[in-house]
């Protein structure tokens, strides 16, 4: 008997099944009991192109579907009460594990009121290696239940807790790509401070919409006002550097676009982020090592090492909107010296 997910789509009684029958090696989870069962994902919901996203030839749509996959798979182990099965994931595919375990928590969280226990708990134990992954997913968790972003990632890391922000972005983008990109719209619902980092997410999730072709995403960002573009090309750095999906002579490409539209260091910076991610995870997958010297110029712990004197530089006091996009400019000067040096 199917029931239908309160977020869409219909799943089987464990809300599993199809999942497993399309992996084939990821571990499997009980049944879930009681009001969490109406809130568990349908496993479809991985392949992007039942969105009508672009699909073309090569790796790149099962990479994305993949990353999605295990996305989803974490929301599930998170609603089954499950999340140390994770761990049994690939290591390469753990941190979007975690970032559907951190998005179900949240959701329990604002369901339930309990000012972000469980998303804390997560943060705390299973999740702590994965920190940049499972705040991307409590973003993606408010925007499922349509709230502005932050009130439960506060009691965690005072600057990574604006990933909330950008995970809300590419959630949020995800349900109404149409909308998001075709008119280029931004929700009432966000503070000026968000709209920045929401682009972000936005960014992230053209990656996605374009299926790693670097001429379409050019394009797409290009559509949007000067004034956003900046953190378009951001997130599709973070993207194109954390997920993968384009081969070498594609990163080139993508270089050579941001570069004539103004926002190279905007590039590399959201590469940056993304190879102090993944390095911080405890495992450095071939896509990103491949990417970082193409995108940001340095090798992954360099450009990692950008991204933490940037923080501390800031100080333990850092923690506003402002400090976050200092974060990101420090992050981009260094980039620059880098580059000129």
């Amino acid at each position: 008997m199917a029931v239908r997910c309160v977020f869409g789509g219909s799943v089987g009684d464990t809300g599993t099944t199809s999942f497993l029958d399309q992996a084939g090696t990821e571990p499997t989870l009980n049944p879930v009991k009681g009001l969490r069962r109406f809130l568990i994902k349908d496993p479809l919901e991985c392949d992007l192109g039942r969105r009508r996203f672009r699909l073309r030839h090569g790796a790149s749509r099962a990479v994305f579907a993949k990353a999605e996959k295990s996305y989803i798979f974490g929301f599930n182990a998170a609603m089954s009460r499950e999340v140390e099965k994770v761990e049994e994931i690939p290591a390469e595919q753990r941190p979007f594990g975690y970032e559907g375990a951190a998005a179900a928590c949240t959701v329990l969280d604002l369901l339930t009121l309990t000012r972000g226990r469980r998303l804390h708990e997560l943060l705390a134990g299973p999740a702590q290696h994965h920190r940049h992954a499972a705040y991307l997913g409590a973003g993606r968790g408010y925007a499922m239940v349509r709230l502005r972003p932050m009130r439960g990632a506060r009691q965690a890391h005072p600057l990574l807790r604006w990933l909330a922000v950008d995970g809300f972005g590419f959630q949020w983008s995800l349900a109404r790509a149409d909308r998001m990109i075709g008119e280029r719209t931004m929700p009432d619902l966000l503070t000026r401070a968000h709209c920045a980092v929401f682009d972000q997410g936005l960014g992230r999730l053209l990656w996605y919409h374009d299926c790693a072709s670097p001429d379409d995403v050019a394009a797409k960002v290009g559509g949007f006002p000067a004034g956003r573009r900046a953190d378009l090309w951001s997130g599709v750095g973070f993207a194109a550097a954390y997920t993968g999906g384009a081969e070498a002579d594609e990163l080139w490409w993508l270089t050579e676009h941001a570069g004539a539209d103004g926002f190279r260091a905007h590039l590399a910076q959201g590469c940056a982020f993304a190879a102090s991610a993944r390095l911080r995870s405890g495992m450095l997958p071939d896509h990103t090592a491949q990417a970082v010297p193409i995108l940001a110029g340095a090798e992954p712990e360099e450009a990692a090492a950008w991204t933490d004197r940037a923080l501390i530089a800031l100080g333990h006091e850092a923690r506003t909107h402002e400090d976050f996009r200092g974060w990101q400019s420090q992050t981009r000067h260094s980039w620059t010296r880098r580059r000129r040096s």
